[in-house]
């Protein structure tokens, strides 16, 4: 199975890293394996499954559980309002390339951030709930491999210094003319200098969310709802059909191209499927990238389902 999904990302011109597992088949936090022998460990798909990798927005996800955390603890109040000027905003989706200032509640940049990846509804959103807290949630999680540096503003700013560009319309042009190696050398694709994870991590937190294991029952349903509304469905979804409902959380830099989520069958069947993929040509937009993406989440969920003996199922 390994060496199936590595060709096709070769095919596409990518190399890719992804685990899969059954929903339910990890253990609780502060429980390892040979501490739970009423829960065994499942079958599980593993590529590169525990090599670091730069995560990009899927830090999000654990934005906005934290913030949903702190909103059911009674800590924050979500119908709060904030103004969203000029000088919050970071460019792209929603309320980052909005014209004109824009007046929101704290759970509207929480929906902002996790359905269109609002890179500057995540940034006051992280502002209000605060960094060290969602350090502290890894750490509470038992994501051990999880490492978060700061939030969208940080990763911009990077990307700034990097080239030596002042404001994005200058890094686009500086950009543009990088050398390929130069362009792979950027902070935010280094998982040793930005917001990192392994796949196997990242497949620990959604089972976590999706057992109501990684806050409050209504904390970690909030969060499986507004992943359920993501509206990018060129990547997880593309590799399966219209029966089987997909939550997921996209993450996209130039030559990285990420999706993890939880795919349900009609049948109750929910696996975790994290997917992250470097491209050889270092650019944000390559569809057969992003296909190759629900290609091995399909393959990865289809050897699962035959391990567990689940019927066969067609696109």
């Amino acid at each position: 199975m390994a060496e199936r999904v590595r060709e096709v990302f070769a095919r596409a011109g990518a190399q890719g890293a992804l685990h899969a597992v059954p929903i339910g088949d990890l253990p609780w936090p502060g429980q390892e394996p040979e501490a739970a022998p009423g829960r065994p460990l499942g079958p599980e798909v593993a590529v590169a499954a525990d090599e670091p990798v730069a995560i990009s927005s899927v830090f999000k996800i654990l934005l906005v559980l934290e913030f949903f955390r702190q909103a059911d603890a009674g800590q924050l109040d979500p119908r709060e309002r904030v103004r969203v000027t000029d000088a919050h905003r970071l460019g792209g989706w929603g309320t980052a390339g909005c014209a004109d200032d824009v007046e929101v509640s704290l759970r509207d940049l929480a929906y902002f951030a996790l359905t269109v990846s609002d890179n500057t509804a995540a940034d006051v959103l992280l502002d209000r709930v605060g960094l060290d807290t969602v350090r502290l949630l890894t750490e509470e999680l038992g994501l051990t491999r999880t490492r978060i540096v700061g939030g969208p503003r940080e990763a911009l700013a990077s990307m700034l210094a990097d080239v030596g560009a002042r404001d994005e319309e200058e890094f686009a042009a500086l950009y543009r003319a990088l050398p390929g190696e130069r362009k792979r050398s950027l902070s935010v694709l280094d998982p040793r200098r930005a917001n990192a994870s392994t796949p196997r991590d990242v497949t620990r937190l959604l089972d976590l969310v999706w057992r109501d294991a990684a806050g409050s029952p209504r904390a970690c349903a909030r969060v499986r709802e507004l992943m359920g509304r993501q509206v990018f469905r060129h990547r997880l979804t593309s590799g399966f059909g219209d029966d089987v409902r997909i939550a997921a959380k996209t993450g996209t830099l130039p030559g990285l191209h990420i999706e993890v989520g939880v795919v349900r069958y009609p049948d109750g069947g929910r696996y975790a499927v994290a997917v992250f993929a470097r491209s050889r040509a270092v650019v944000a937009d390559l569809a057969t990238v992003d296909a190759a993406i629900g290609r091995t989440a399909r393959l990865a969920v289809d050897h699962l389902r035959t391990a567990e003996g689940a019927p066969a199922h067609r696109l």
